[in-house]
């Protein structure tokens, strides 16, 4: 007496079909159990994959009955036809020519007239019925990926999870508007990076202050969700998102085919960029500067361990950047050379980061004589008190965009931390790049290049000295 598995899967075309789910498993599930008692067969267990693609085979019902297959449970599966048990001729072919042989599994397709158990003519034509399934959904899928391109080339949003920051306009579902909670998450990020801060430090900087992580405002589950820890990774994802400037950018990542759902990333070239299609969260200037000196910032640590001149330094002949070595003495050195000098792929450029230092500071006073900027007015703001004045302002706010403080209060504490900002008076320019040497040196320069004589030369993002 066959023990029977009847396998049920309801394809991701059928949901797209004019039937519905619950129609298409009742319909199989009626055909199938129909089957098994005109045929006197004992109908053991029931597997339903419903909405599973059948271009590959990780469904949870059909694992579980491939189990039940390994544990003699059943010794025998019936399938409406052989596109309910996949769409990949290969897989396909593998599970009804080898893997059901050798576990002694008689497979039966109703409307294909397969039957393993006896020697059919229509057993013989499953392959090519395999490879006509896996053809439809090689061609199903073209279908999807052009009509998305289309979608993506209007400017119309057509990923799933919008990016944080953002959601899907109620009134049209390809259209992004400002989710304002979390924007205003995003402008701190944006403002911490153009003051020169890593993205170690801004992680470190709204994990200490609670700042919930896009993970926790969207109820989702991630590995570190629960502890509320801001990632570099989802910093750095933010900074470079030109989406924040109101342009559409899609098309950034793919899966490497219909039947694989790897995901690989596109080169720029290929990305889909529609110009102002919705509002943006943060100023194009802003985010052409952030980015800039995240190329700067690459790999450094908190602003306070970085040198002056750190990641701004570049070989004459390689065009890398130049290592710093620190201790005692300190070096920027070519990190090409120092590794590979026996290839001879380049000579040897080093200078001393004191001397660098040094030599940096004059010209860039030699430039400000030149263009009178003897005595600039610039607000005090920028000084150390007002900073920390700005930071308590910028905790203030947050407390309350977290509910922590009412109204009244958060207007009252502000408006008293407003009052203590100094008044704007002259300083001198000279006194200020002391004051503020890494953040001016990074919004001036564009990079510095070392030559084997140790010359430099300085290129200045409004001009080369």
């Amino acid at each position: 007496m066959n023990k029977v598995g009847i396998y049920i899967r309801l394809s991701k075309e059928d949901l797209n079909s004019n039937l519905s789910s619950s129609e298409s498993v009742i319909n199989q599930e009626k055909l199938l159990t129909k089957y098994v008692n005109d045929n006197n067969y004992i109908l053991v267990n029931k597997y339903i994959d419903d909405g599973y693609s059948g271009t590959n085979f990780d469904r949870p019902s059909f694992k579980r009955m491939v189990k039940d297959i390994e544990n003699n449970l059943i010794d025998t599966v019936i399938v409406k036809d052989l596109s309910r048990l996949g769409r990949d001729y290969i897989k396909t072919g593998e599970y009804i020519e080898k893997w059901f042989p050798s576990h002694n599994i008689r497979f039966i397709s109703i409307l294909d007239g397969i039957d393993t158990y006896y020697d059919l003519s229509n057993n013989e034509m499953a392959p090519f019925k395999s490879i006509i399934n896996d053809m439809y959904s090689k061609d199903n899928s073209k279908k999807i990926r052009a009509a998305l391109k289309t979608k993506q080339e209007e400017g119309k949003w057509v990923g799933g999870c919008t990016p944080f920051g953002y959601t899907k306009d109620p009134l049209d579902k390809n259209h992004l508007i400002i989710n304002e909670e979390e924007a205003k998450i995003v402008r701190i990020i944006f403002s911490l990076a153009l003051e020169g801060y890593s993205i170690n430090y801004i992680a470190n900087y709204l994990t200490n202050l609670n700042i919930p992580t896009p993970s926790i405002v969207r109820s989702k589950k991630s590995k570190y969700s629960y502890l509320g820890l801001w990632s570099p990774v989802s910093i750095k994802n933010i900074l470079t998102n030109e989406l924040y400037t109101g342009d559409m950018v899609q098309n950034r990542r793919r899966k490497v085919n219909y039947k694989i759902k790897k995901i690989i990333k596109n080169e720029k070239e290929s990305w889909i960029i529609v110009n102002n299609t919705h509002e943006a969260i943060v100023k194009r200037k802003d985010f052409l500067e952030v980015n800039r000196l995240l190329k700067i910032n690459n790999k450094l640590s908190k602003k306070c361990d970085r040198r002056l001149l750190e990641g701004l330094v570049y070989c004459s002949s390689c065009n890398k950047k130049l290592v710093l070595q620190k201790g005692k003495y300190e070096y920027f050195v070519c990190n090409t050379y120092r590794k590979y000098s026996r290839l001879g792929l380049c000579t040897n450029h080093s200078i001393s980061n004191n001397k660098l230092e040094e030599e940096v500071l004059k010209i860039i006073d030699s430039v400000i004589n030149k263009i009178k900027f003897d005595n600039v007015n610039i607000s005090n703001k920028d000084n150390r008190k007002n900073e920390e004045l700005k930071r308590k302002i910028e905790i203030l706010y947050l407390d309350r965009l977290n509910n922590n403080i009412d109204i009244d209060l958060y207007k009252k504490i502000k408006s008293n931390l407003e009052k203590e900002f100094v008044e704007k008076k002259d300083i001198n320019i000279k006194e200020y790049v002391l004051n503020n040497k890494r953040s001016l040196v990074i919004k001036l320069i564009d990079k510095i290049i070392v030559h084997r004589n140790k010359m430099i030369d300085i290129y200045f993002n409004f001009c080369r000295f």
